[in-house]
């Protein structure tokens, strides 16, 4: 898919204006929106005429998730030389672009093939931990563990952490809970909707804090 020719007869019709035209559809209505009728009405071509630049809508979802991850790059030369403020700028890049786009996750979770802007971020962030540690496996462990932390954290500010109106039998059913003495540690966090609240940078300093003591920062 990234190799192929990128064909056509109509010079406006290109690859990259179709992908735009699709992040601009999934940001506004959702990754669901984005159909190839859909984004073709957008483009005011024939859906068909699509099919010369991808193959199937799983390549423009790749497409899409390898156009976005180029948003998280960072010049080398601005990379900080210590690798926690190294790791915390492109963290710190990586949620602000799924905050930009929400769907981001949905097709993280679909075993998206990597594109050449993804395995850019993932060399960036390699290069990062190699001022820790040179060690390859223990390099890429610990790239997954930031990874892994970030999009749990993403997860439930997009889905969990987002506040839902309760209905009434729920609300009746948690002070009944809460009244009976069951839950006195999480009683606190629930009248006082804290439970909803987490950090994002202080998850993350503990984290960092583990990697660097078991690993002994250079």
């Amino acid at each position: 898919m990234w190799t192929r020719p990128r064909g056509g007869r109509r010079p406006k019709l290109t690859r990259e204006a179709i992908v735009e035209a699709a992040i601009r559809i999934a940001d506004a209505e959702g990754l669901d929106a984005v159909s190839i009728r859909r984004i073709a009405s957008e483009l005011g071509v024939r859906a068909m005429s699509l099919y010369t630049h991808i193959d199937a809508k799983e390549d423009l979802l790749d497409l899409m998730y390898d156009e976005v991850a180029g948003e998280v790059l960072v010049d080398d030369r601005e990379l900080p030389d210590d690798w926690r403020d190294a790791v915390l700028v492109l963290a710190r890049r990586e949620r602000d672009a799924s905050i930009r786009h929400p769907w981001l996750l949905k097709i993280a979770g679909r075993s998206v093939r990597v594109g050449p802007n993804g395995l850019r971020h993932l060399e960036q962030s390699l290069a990062a931990i190699a001022r820790l540690t040179d060690d390859p496996e223990k390099m890429l462990t610990i790239v997954k563990a930031v990874d892994y932390y970030m999009m749990g954290f993403i997860a439930f500010e997009q889905g969990i952490g987002q506040d839902r109106p309760s209905s009434p039998l729920e609300q009746a059913f948690v002070r009944k809970l809460v009244d009976s003495g069951e839950l006195p540690h999480l009683k606190p966090f629930l009248e006082t909707g804290l439970y909803s609240h987490s950090s994002f940078e202080q998850g993350l300093k503990w984290l960092l804090d583990g990697i660097e003591h078991e690993y002994g920062g250079k």
